[in-house]
């Protein structure tokens, strides 16, 4: 497995304690009974979250369980204001969603380069004596502690960002188109779960256009209830514009496996039926036209059908167009 890919992590994150407000009067040689002159404290530091398009998993968070900001500086005579404590910022890709870990509620989602969002805020810094100075008050005695920062579990959850994505059985050969239509290198290999972590290549299409093509781990039957790699690869569809069902023609029943991909996608959630849909039958290499007629007949009339190769490249560019045109339509 590729252990450098990691799409989900808890961390406890603490804002920075706002500075206390200072009592303090002013003290001069000539000046025996000066005035209140005591600043306010600083603001304690954010936690916030920033999206970064250069990043691809949640590996730097990883060994990170704890993250504490800095606390405000208290406020000082001569209304003289604390320092802000310093903000904690942690860079995340984009397609991340932060949930509350005891609550599963999402916060929020970073789908933007430098897009910021503050997770915690750092405590407000106390006022000093010198605001509360009024004409009935000349010399005030109280401020204001610093506010204490925010503190909980939070979930950084990484949904792959995709204009398509490949789903099907293992085996359905996702890998292997994604390795002839983008520079992308999958591992490529005839069982089970080659493909552990999703991978991302970049398909050209005619001049100077391009989309993001996702094969993402193969699916089997009971995935949406966890089995296999469950709702580990699952989210990652969640993301994808358009979906590229892909079916063997080597398959046994490709009616029978084209619906347990649609139930198991339906129970993990069911808008990702939404979604723009395309049905590749795969290594048709292997069969001829009569085999071909055969399974569309077995398949729904109205599903949109394209027969491809990987190896003898049979239909690609078709496909490629095709998928363009779900993707912008």
């Amino acid at each position: 497995m590729d252990s450098n890919f990691i799409d989900y992590v808890n961390i406890f994150c603490r804002s920075g304690k706002g500075g206390a407000g200072s009592r303090h009067f002013r003290k001069e040689k000539f000046v025996p009974q000066g005035g209140p002159d005591g600043g306010n404290g600083g603001r304690g530091g954010h936690i916030i979250v920033k999206g970064n398009k250069q990043l691809w998993t949640l590996l730097h968070l990883k060994y990170r369980k704890h993250v504490h900001a800095d606390d405000g500086v208290n406020g000082s005579g001569g209304n003289c204001t604390g320092s802000d404590g310093k903000d904690q910022i942690l860079e995340v890709p984009l397609g991340t969603v932060i949930k509350d870990t005891e609550t599963k509620e999402i916060l929020f989602e970073i789908t933007d380069h430098d897009q910021e969002v503050i997770l915690r805020k750092g405590g407000r810094g106390g006022l000093g004596n010198t605001y509360f100075k009024t004409a009935t008050n000349q010399a005030p005695t109280y401020s204001q502690p610093g506010e204490m920062g925010d503190e909980n579990w939070t979930i950084f959850e990484l949904k792959v960002l995709a204009d398509v994505g490949l789903v099907g059985f293992p085996n359905a050969g996702k890998s292997t188109l994604l390795s002839v239509v983008s520079a992308a290198k999958p591992e490529i290999a005839n069982y089970p779960f080659t493909t552990l972590v999703p991978q991302l290549g970049i398909v050209s299409f005619k001049e100077n256009l391009s989309f993001c093509m996702a094969d993402i781990p193969g699916i089997i039957e009971g995935a949406s209830e966890g089995r296999g790699l469950g709702h580990r690869f699952l989210r990652h569809i969640e993301r994808n514009a358009a979906l590229l069902f892909m079916i063997s023609a080597e398959s046994e029943s490709i009616k029978k496996e084209y619906n347990i991909l649609l139930k198991e996608l339906k129970k993990y959630n069911p808008e990702l039926l939404d979604k723009k849909r395309l049905v590749a039958i795969t290594k048709c290499d292997l069969v001829d036209d009569e085999i071909e007629g055969w399974i569309r007949k077995e398949l729904p009339k109205n599903l949109d059908v394209i027969f491809i190769s990987s190896l003898t490249m049979r239909n690609i560019e078709l496909l490629k167009e095709k998928l363009w045109k779900m993707i912008n339509n």
